[in-house]
């Protein structure tokens, strides 16, 4: 029997939503101060890229296969979450591997109850240096409805991504590339992501596929004199249409902290710098891409479009960094927003009707931001490879 086979969704019931004492209106006041706040780490307070113990490998690596050169590692149905989650160490070298490899699909964890999917999401970024006061993402739509816990109401700190809620893909244009879905999860939020796990309950017979890309290499498909220039620039990330679905589906949007004290209100805005540096790596990533990412600061309007036009069409013709996971029941993806996009193919529309339903969890990492000393992950795996040439 599986772990899930239980699960009860409700949507747009406001009475199986936590009641919200202090709803707070307008943008979060740390929208725009991108050095300031609990989550932002000081320069002098950052990590060092971590290094894995090698427990993780010694003990997987035979049921793991790297999906491409750079990116994607699946692990088989033998490779138990449930296991990995009884060893810190374990769990640490996972968020690196995560990291390292932008995408990890674990197969068929179909004992993996919700609240372990939690434990692991938040452990992944505890381990891994993110601010400890810092827990998961509340979604702001999550009242339009979800899973219910324990105590009858729907669980906040899981987001229910599901056909079930979303029915505009029966009406879907077929004219619409699918290519403008990808993203990074809430980047409109001043304290962003680091790990998102997905896990399928409900698939259609077919489609529906994710894709993931590398933000490190995307970065470096840019000529050195380009990055230098985007090195200096910040964005401004918002996603007003949460607040429209909001009153076409007579809903408020979560106001309070959603997972981070700076990630409040209810107008979904921030700034954050185009490039950051992963804490974990050290490796630098353009964060300039998705359906969040509204414009380029202090340029004029049309050399702010013409600049994300460019920055997005290398992404979306460059297979050469992207991966793709056909979904099985029960699959669960973890990926590090900090340095990947993911996109989903919006296929299921063939359908006259079809569920597709997948459990999600989102852990808040520290306030973005670009160390100048970090690397390209070229730069960083080669110096690795050197140190281990010349440690022989």
């Amino acid at each position: 029997m599986s772990a899930l086979d239980n699960l009860q969704f409700t949507v747009f019931d406001a009475k199986k939503f936590p009641k919200i004492e202090h709803p707070e209106s307008g943008p979060s006041p740390w929208w725009n101060k991108l050095n300031e706040g609990p989550s932002y780490i000081k320069p002098e307070d950052r990590q060092k890229p971590l290094v894995p113990s090698g427990k993780l490998d010694e003990k997987y690596s035979k049921n793991a296969v790297d999906l491409t050169p750079l990116l994607g590692t699946t692990y088989n149905v033998e490779t138990r979450i449930t296991d990995i989650l009884k060893d810190d160490d374990l769990i640490r070298d996972l968020a690196i591997k995560i990291s390292q490899r932008g995408v990890v699909v674990f197969k068929k964890q179909d004992d993996l109850t919700v609240e372990q999917q939690k434990e692991l999401v938040q452990k992944l970024g505890l381990l891994s240096g993110k601010p400890k006061n810092n827990g998961l993402h509340i979604h702001p739509t999550a009242p339009a409805g979800g899973i219910i816990g324990e105590n009858g109401l729907v669980d906040p700190d899981v987001s229910f991504i599901s056909t079930r809620i979303n029915k505009n893909y029966k009406s879907y244009d077929r004219s619409y590339p699918t290519a403008f879905s990808w993203h990074s999860d809430i980047t409109f939020e001043p304290a962003g992501a680091d790990y998102s796990s997905l896990r399928l309950v409900e698939l259609p017979p077919t489609g529906g596929d994710t894709f993931w890309a590398n933000g490190y290499a995307l970065y470096e498909k840019i000529s050195p004199s380009l990055r230098a220039y985007l090195d200096t620039l910040t964005g401004t990330y918002s996603q007003p249409e949460f607040k429209n679905f909001g009153g076409q589906k007579n809903f408020d949007l979560y106001s309070q902290e959603r997972g981070a004290p700076e990630n409040v209100g209810d107008e979904l805005v921030a700034i954050h710098p185009i490039v950051r540096t992963n804490p974990v790596t050290g490796w630098k990533s353009l964060f300039a891409v998705g359906a969040h990412f509204t414009k380029i600061n202090d340029l004029t309007p049309l050399e702010s479009k013409t600049l994300k036009e460019f920055i997005w069409n290398i992404l979306v013709q460059s297979h050469d960094i992207q991966v793709r996971h056909k979904w099985d029941k029960y699959d669960i993806a973890i990926w590090d927003n900090r340095s990947t996009y993911h996109a989903i193919n919006k296929d299921i529309h063939y359908y006259d009707d079809v569920i597709r339903t997948g459990i999600r969890t989102v852990g808040i990492a520290e306030r973005p931001y670009l160390d100048p000393n970090s690397l390209t992950q070229t730069e960083a795996l080669r110096a690795a490879t050197e140190k281990v040439s010349s440690d022989k």
